[in-house]
């Protein structure tokens, strides 16, 4: 009678750890890059309302405005907190 050998794939368990530690290390990536957005964005957000002081005059609004803008543009700010912080400095509410 002769031994039974029984041979396991080499490469399958290699792939499959592979395919789990490059998911594992998209998704910590990932959430390591929302977290900074969302530090960078809730930073804006605090230097904006330091700033909450009534504006003087008009350029003051229009600079305030197109910095708004920019942080829009940078997605630091949705469209709707942009909506908001405006209202806030038209005095409209908000």
């Amino acid at each position: 009678m002769r031994p039974v050998v029984v041979r396991r794939p080499v490469g399958a368990p290699l792939l499959r750890g592979a395919l789990i530690g490059g998911a594992a290390y998209g998704v910590g990536r990932r959430n390591a890059r929302n977290a900074q957005q969302d530090a960078a964005q809730d930073q804006a957000i605090a230097e904006l309302q330091a700033q909450q002081q009534p504006p003087a005059g008009g350029q003051d609004i229009a600079a305030k405005l197109s910095q708004l803008g920019g942080m829009v543009q940078q997605g630091l700010l949705t469209p709707e907190e942009f909506a908001a912080a405006k209202a806030r400095l038209l005095g409209t509410g908000g």
